[in-house]
């Protein structure tokens, strides 16, 4: 079985929001895609890890940001290279606006966002997925939506080398770039940047 075939399925990047007791928090995810159109809901598979799944767990409410390709890598840095439960990542954030539902979305890098209401919960083992019915929704721009391949090839920068002696074995997150030094990789692994899985990773000697 080759698992670098799930690559060649189209995914968008967006950016998760959601509040709770004054605290706004933010994760980025590749897995929103609308399920139905009447009644109109989509879905969002969520790392349990993420501080962002816990806020949604108990709310029931969040939103979510398409991201489009004029964003840059300092919105990945933002909201994916962090946890919500050390810093808080919207402190002097100021590109966000407040949607209806109370939860910010935001306004730079982005093309649309949409308000959800969670309908229902499927625990996934590492992953919950949220079914969602749509609150409310806009376009902001008509800037094309960015894809897992297109980040890939232009926005996340290549990683450098590390200077240490050639021939080391080591793993690396396809995803945000993160080595895991070690000639064997865990396979219950979990990227601690990016939340990823050990099958994002590709072996590399440094």
């Amino acid at each position: 079985m080759n698992k670098q075939t799930m690559y060649k399925l189209t995914y968008g990047l967006f950016v998760l929001t959601a509040h709770e007791g004054g605290k706004d928090n933010g994760c980025i995810i590749n897995t929103a895609g609308q399920v139905t159109s009447a009644p109109n809901q989509i879905s969002i598979a969520v790392n349990k890890s993420n501080y962002t799944h816990d806020m949604i767990l108990r709310t029931g409410v969040f939103n979510i940001s398409v991201i489009s390709e004029d964003a840059d890598f300092e919105l990945f840095k933002q909201f994916g290279f962090q946890s919500g439960r050390d810093t808080d990542k919207f402190r002097n954030y100021r590109d966000t606006m407040i949607a209806p539902n109370g939860v910010l979305y935001i306004t730079k890098g982005t093309n649309a966002w949409i308000s959800t209401s969670v309908t229902q919960t499927v625990d996934l083992g590492t992953h919950t997925l949220f079914i969602a019915a749509v609150t409310d929704m806009n376009v902001l721009s008509d800037v094309p939506s960015v894809t897992y391949t297109y980040y890939q090839d232009h926005i996340k920068p290549k990683p450098q080398a590390a200077a240490k002696p050639a021939g080391k074995p080591a793993w690396r997150c396809r995803i945000c770039g993160y080595i895991y030094e070690g000639e064997t990789l865990p396979d219950d692994f979990v990227c601690p940047l990016c939340k990823h899985p050990a099958d994002d990773f590709e072996k590399i000697y440094i």
